[in-house]
């Protein structure tokens, strides 16, 4: 029932509509993308295991994470409606790549408001940034980059403060997370196109006798028709590009460079060479290779305390998904 409405995605690229908390100022979130899976030997590090202490083979999802560049800020009110904009601030100097994106204004407008910061600052109850990826420091293959918003943690003040003094800065993925935190991610699915119902809802096929003329892959009944068919009764619609959210991946490395042990001989298959930073989070992700994954601090991580991961080793030969 979660799921509904099957269909495909508004946008290849994640939206988030809910934030973790941070007391300090920071990005609450970051962008990637998805280069492939492979296995850990890591020390197990849960007391409730009964392998704790030894070590365990885990499946890992590395994702390329590129620098982001914060190119403008945009300051919130909460209302009975929503949250409302209240203003702008754009870097003085934005990547030609945007260009890519949407048509920059050739005018000066960028840091126009800063005058206007103090007088409505007030009023601002949420401090987002605008940043965008960086695709050609990637191994993708790829110039247009995309244009995400972040929230800032913390206090108002101290958030826009914070804001303020990224303003036209990359930021790198080692200042907003670290090895051993909990992380959300979303992303979109894999698309599947136009499927049966067997295949999307797992119903069993009829036996194929004499009186099955109308087919075996099908619903022997869509139910009572009155006042109308039930909205979950099974039939054939789009199957992937969903967006999905997957919560508490603990991530297991983060590095600002590619290390020797991540880029397997003769590069990833489908993908290429980390060229830049990624993160090593446990376990599988939603998407194909190359999708953009947006993630986020967990917004209900577990209770648990655990240790700094300690991997021993880092598989540089890629599995396939579902061989893990």
């Amino acid at each position: 029932m979660a799921y509904y409405p099957r269909k495909r995605a508004r946008s290849i690229v994640a939206r988030v509509r809910r934030w973790g908390e941070s007391e300090k100022p920071q990005l609450l979130g970051f962008a990637g993308y998805k280069v492939g899976v492979l296995h850990v030997v890591k020390i197990e590090d849960n007391s409730h295991s009964p392998l704790y202490g030894q070590e365990v083979v885990k499946v890992a999802t590395v994702i390329e994470t590129p620098p982001l560049r914060v190119v403008a800020i945009r300051l919130y009110r909460k209302t009975p409606y929503g949250l409302k904009s209240l203003t702008e601030v754009w870097a003085k100097q934005i990547p030609k790549d945007l260009e890519r994106v949407f048509t920059i204004p050739k005018k000066d407008i960028f840091d126009k408001q800063s005058k206007e910061i103090e007088r409505i600052m007030n009023e601002t109850d949420e401090v987002r940034v605008l940043v965008a990826t960086q695709p050609r420091n990637s191994g993708l293959g790829k110039k247009k980059p995309e244009l995400l918003e972040i929230k800032v943690g913390g206090k108002p003040k101290d958030a826009l403060t914070y804001a303020l003094n990224i303003l036209g800065k990359e930021v790198a993925v080692s200042e907003v997370l670290s090895a051993g935190q909990y992380v959300d991610v979303l992303s979109v699915t894999k698309g599947k196109g136009f499927q049966g119902v067997l295949k999307r809802f797992g119903v069993k096929e009829m036996p194929r006798w004499h009186k099955h003329r109308k087919g075996s892959r099908r619903i022997g009944s869509v139910g009572p028709k009155k006042p109308a068919i039930m909205f979950t009764t099974p039939f054939p619609g789009q199957l992937g590009f969903h967006q999905r959210t997957e919560y508490n991946k603990r991530v297991l490395r983060v590095e600002n460079k590619p290390s020797p042990d991540i880029n397997p001989q003769g590069g990833w298959p489908h993908y290429g060479i980390v060229k830049s930073g990624y993160i090593l989070l446990e376990g599988t992700v939603p998407g194909p290779v190359k999708r953009l994954i947006r993630v986020r601090l967990a917004i209900r991580p577990p209770k648990v305390v655990r240790e700094e991961p300690r991997i021993v080793y880092v598989s540089s030969n890629p599995i396939k998904e579902g061989e893990g």
